[in-house]
């Protein structure tokens, strides 16, 4: 059943959040088989992307005599963490233009778009000539290239998100939703464990001469194969809705929505407040997660003197677990809500962080390992609920542009910049615990944030009408509406 009538929260009754009685035609059903349609095709595009940020975090000690062979070790890592920085200065741009477009001609076209981007220009690293042949036109044509990815990335967690979450029933959002950070952590360990199985058999010397390659060529195939997925799933019901109705004027909302949602200006003048309480929580929460996945690899071999092989293979079974758990931490939030999940992420770091560190310096493999484990515990708990406390900070008509201003600034500030920060933090201080009060120093701002966060937990989306699993439970929350708390 596809949602009718009035899609449009009424904020100025106290009592209730429709402007009208809910009728039977205005809840949508969720088609189970589209929902799991959706939900695979949106899960590999972010899988793709995790897929690039692994090859490349877990290639940085190998990639550094390509394109820097005359630089001593220590600028060819400043170098590449550099690089993978930049990608993040791109996002913001493509977070913009995507956001945009994915509010004005729908959520699957963009995210289509942004895939066939995505895995063009990772495929073009593996093509890239080094040093020796084109000299610095060789690192100036890989930052390019991550830029090219970084641009085509700001639109897809924010468009995943916005798309999952608008198929998702609101009582199992948080859960659905999650399975989109399992994909990526999934990708990630996936980029690792290929880097890991090139480094063994290849060995060091002809991983830099033209083993690294490699990675960045697969994932011609497998964007393709991605493409195909995405390509199969339709758009969701709720921006039709929403659509719908603005094209219709048939709302004083929606034609107000519409004013507001001109451009990315109208957007920051209205929603400045809940852009900048989501770029506080993306950005604690990204923080360690890129400590953990794009920064650790190089801590390890850089700080703590395991080779890349090593360095790499210890973190991949951290991963898997952590991924795994992920859909576990997302149906929590549904049962005892976003903000109770969001801040055990944010508590945990803060007592964890030291002992981590302190856990990794000893230098033994099962120190390092439950090292490892302590800083993913809080990332299992962050980023399970970010894809669905995040999107229900927005409006229908406007919710892709906002996540797209708001995750990609944060992580461009944040998240992508965490690994470049926390190498310069201990070159500048000789302090290999520098890492963990940078951690503790984000969570405890994210923690003040979330105080201010609006629990979503099982309400509809603003802007959208319910979204329920059966007729049933359609008719329960008709009969309800009157005393519903999750319908205020």
């Amino acid at each position: 059943m596809t949602i009718k009538g009035d899609v449009t929260a009424d904020h100025s009754s106290k009592d209730r959040q429709y402007s009208r009685r809910l009728t039977a035609s205005d809840i949508n059903v969720v088609d189970q088989r589209m929902l799991k349609k959706a939900l695979g095709g949106t899960i590999v595009g972010n899988t793709m992307e995790w897929y690039d940020v692994g090859v490349f975090g877990y290639l940085i000690t190998t990639m550094g005599p390509v394109f820097l062979p005359e630089a001593d070790r220590t600028v060819q890592t400043l170098f590449l963490l550099g690089t993978f920085a930049a990608t993040f200065i791109a996002r913001p741009i493509g977070g913009v233009v995507f956001g945009w477009l994915g509010d004005k001609v729908g959520r699957q076209k963009v995210l289509a778009a942004t895939l066939m981007l995505m895995a063009a220009s990772t495929f073009a690293v593996g093509l890239l000539p080094g040093y020796a042949q084109v000299g610095v036109w060789a690192a100036a044509l890989l930052v390019l290239l991550k830029l090219v990815q970084g641009f085509s990335t700001g639109g897809e967690y924010a468009g995943a998100t916005t798309f999952v979450c608008e198929y998702a029933p609101d009582k199992r959002r948080g859960f659905f939703a999650s399975f989109l950070d399992m994909g990526s952590y999934i990708g990630f360990a996936l980029g690792a464990a290929t880097v890991s199985i090139l480094q063994v058999t290849l060995g060091e010397a002809a991983m830099e001469e033209w083993g690294w390659r490699l990675p960045f060529l697969v994932a011609g195939p497998l964007g393709l194969i991605a493409i195909y997925f995405r390509n199969k799933i339709e758009e969701s019901p709720q921006f039709q809705a929403t659509l719908g109705a603005q094209e219709a004027a048939a709302s004083e909302a929606a034609a107000s929505d519409k004013a507001v949602a001109s451009g990315p200006m109208g957007i920051l003048r209205t929603y400045w407040r809940p852009i900048v309480l989501a770029m506080i929580l993306a950005g604690a929460a990204n923080t360690v997660g890129y400590a953990l996945t794009s920064y650790m690899p190089t801590y390890l071999t850089e700080s703590k003197g395991y080779d890349p092989v090593h360095g790499t293979l210890l973190t991949i079974p951290v991963l898997v677990v952590m991924s795994l758990c992920i859909p576990l931490t997302g149906k929590l939030s549904d049962r005892i809500g976003r903000r109770p999940v969001l801040w055990i992420g944010a508590g945990s770091t803060v007592l964890f962080a030291v002992p981590a560190f302190m856990l990794i310096g000893i230098g033994d493999v099962w120190s390092t390992l439950a090292g490892l484990s302590l800083v993913a515990f809080p990332v299992t708990f962050y980023v399970a609920n970010l894809a669905s406390a995040l999107p229900a900070l927005f409006p229908t008509s406007s919710r892709y542009s906002s996540m797209g201003i708001a995750y990609n600034f944060s992580v461009a500030i944040f998240g992508g910049t965490t690994p470049f920060l926390i190498q310069g933090l201990i070159a500048a201080t000789g302090d290999d615990m520098a890492p963990a009060y940078y951690l503790m120093a984000t969570s405890v701002i994210g923690a003040i944030a979330i105080y201010f966060l609006r629990e979503s937990a099982g309400r509809p989306l603003p802007g959208s009408m319910p979204s329920v699993d059966t007729e049933a439970e359609a008719q329960e929350l008709i009969a309800s509406q009157d005393v519903n708390p999750l319908l205020r």
